[in-house]
């Protein structure tokens, strides 16, 4: 890498020479930081008495905000899609990443990575969405049952969307460990985990006695974060298609819980006399 490159491809260089390490931290980093989040909401809502639950216009303008997390995200995939291709700043910065993460990580390393990946295909998580819906729907949780399938599918048709809109090639790799075919750009294993993930965190939130809340919020983020960063490791995406997956992953997921949060708010309000 010359000396004059820019400084983002640099930059690029040094964290894929480094990229266990930071992989590492930031695991550690987004476990810890999901328990505290988790314990500090258990926290406040021990201090909230059962009247004092939020008014409607404060969930309307929640959900509002949870449908404006969409065009956020869908602006800054945009912006973040004009900035690849040949010879723009940021494609030479993933590419710089890739080559380094290629030439420092051990193969052993990514061996694990290629077994680990597979948390996040649809061959795992489609009888998962199955196996979930049937028994929230055995448990008379009709609505919860139909948000889930809502929000699990929803990420299965927006993501192919978005790629074949995008149909942007995938990184070159010879390790033949994980093969792809089809575009790479937004991720659909990071945005499938974080709306999966996630929406298997809420309904913990919701139906697990308060003991298993942080647990769940810690494996959760442990999982999102190493399935979103295995497809880096594999070199099946570069690092902008998972942040754009992410990105729409995390905008859908909130608009779901949003919505369910909302309706369950007015069927309590419907049942009270």
């Amino acid at each position: 890498m010359p000396t004059q490159a820019p400084a983002l491809v640099l930059l690029a260089r040094q964290l894929g020479e480094h990229s266990l390490a930071w992989f590492a931290c930031g695991l550690a980093l987004s476990v810890l930081g999901a328990g505290m989040v988790c314990r500090a909401l258990q926290q406040r809502r021990a201090r909230t008495t059962s009247t004092e639950e939020p008014d409607e216009p404060r969930l309307a303008v929640a959900l509002a905000m949870g449908f404006l997390s969409i065009l956020g995200a869908a602006s800054l995939v945009a912006y973040i899609a004009s900035k690849l291709g040949d010879g723009r700043l940021l494609g030479l910065a993933d590419q710089a990443l890739a080559d380094a993460v290629g030439e420092h990580v051990p193969w052993a390393v990514l061996v694990m990575f290629s077994w680990l990946t597979h948390l996040g295909d649809a061959e795992l998580l489609a009888p998962v969405c199955l196996v979930v819906a049937l028994l929230l729907w055995r448990k008379a949780h009709h609505g919860l049952a139909l948000g889930w399938v809502v929000a699990l599918g929803g990420i299965v048709l927006l993501n192919p969307a978005l790629k074949h809109i995008f149909a942007r090639a995938r990184p070159l790799h010879d390790h033949g460990l994980a093969m792809e075919t089809s575009f790479s750009f937004p991720s659909g294993h990071s945005a499938g985990a974080i709306v999966s993930y996630g929406m298997l965190l809420y309904l913990a939130l919701r139906l697990l006695p308060a003991r298993w809340h942080v647990p769940a919020a810690m494996a959760t983020a442990a999982a999102i974060v190493t399935i979103a960063c295995s497809r880096v490791f594999l070199q099946v995406h570069f690092a902008s298609d998972v942040a754009a997956g992410l990105l729409t992953g995390l905008a859908w997921l909130l608009v779901c819980v949003g919505s369910l949060e909302y309706a369950r708010h007015r069927s309590r309000r419907r049942l009270r006399p």
